[in-house]
């Protein structure tokens, strides 16, 4: 019963977020930099301010679907931040900047993330399965549930190191907006909390993916005591 409850708070508390976060986004997409920059510019600036020319940034489709690619080093801003000059998209577009930032100077949260990348790709293809057969036969076969939640505990594991690497990258964002000159006193407040609800989202998913977790965990429990 205790499980469902969080599972139902859990589920609650990410429709307020996603919810906020999207009503945060639009109201300060609608508040301009007063230097007139762009997302692309502020990414460009940021880039060369550490010294990283070797990152390219191109526009992509969809709504907050802005993200870094440590594979080919790309700084990938959605259309609505690439071309616009308002707080939310220099707050987005360093934020992702961060990430390249992060990537440059060996940041040992990144690196290990990056180097699960594979192992997960992997085993979130899989897993669903190995869970579902293992439930079903966990009578006669429940070593198969136990591989099925050691899998799970891999996309768990990635998500909990996924924190400090967001956090970490708006905090590098914040710290050079504010020392750059892109956003000051009159702003500053508006990037801030546009990045805090963002990542709210990451820890809620971090939540999530434990609760799940615990909850095979305590199947596969049960259906040994039978």
């Amino acid at each position: 019963m205790i499980i469902w409850i969080l599972f139902i708070a859990i589920a609650l508390a990410s429709y307020a977020v996603s919810a906020t976060l999207q009503q945060r986004f639009k109201k300060y997409a609608k508040i301009p930099l007063r230097n007139g920059m762009t997302g692309r510019d502020v990414a460009e600036k940021m880039l060369r301010d550490h010294n990283i020319y070797d990152v390219q940034i191109i526009s992509t489709r969809g709504k907050l679907t802005d993200h870094y690619n440590p594979l080919n080093k790309t700084i990938n801003l959605s259309e609505e931040v690439y071309a616009s000059k308002s707080v939310a998209a220099a707050a987005v577009a360093a934020h992702e900047t961060g990430h390249a930032v992060q990537h440059a100077t060996q940041y040992a949260p990144l690196k290990m993330r990056s180097a699960l990348v594979p192992v997960v790709s992997i085993t979130s293809q899989w897993v669903t399965w190995v869970l579902l057969a293992g439930i079903i036969l966990i009578q006669t076969f429940p070593a198969l549930i136990w591989i099925g939640i050691a899998m799970f505990a891999m996309t768990t594991l990635f998500s909990f190191i996924t924190l400090p690497v967001e956090i970490n990258a708006s905090q590098r964002a914040l710290a050079w907006l504010s020392r750059a000159g892109i956003t000051d006193v009159t702003n500053e407040a508006q990037a801030r909390d546009a990045l805090k609800w963002a990542a709210y989202t990451y820890v809620i998913a971090a939540l999530g993916s434990l609760a799940t977790l615990i909850y095979y965990i305590l199947i596969a429990l049960g259906g040994n005591r039978r």
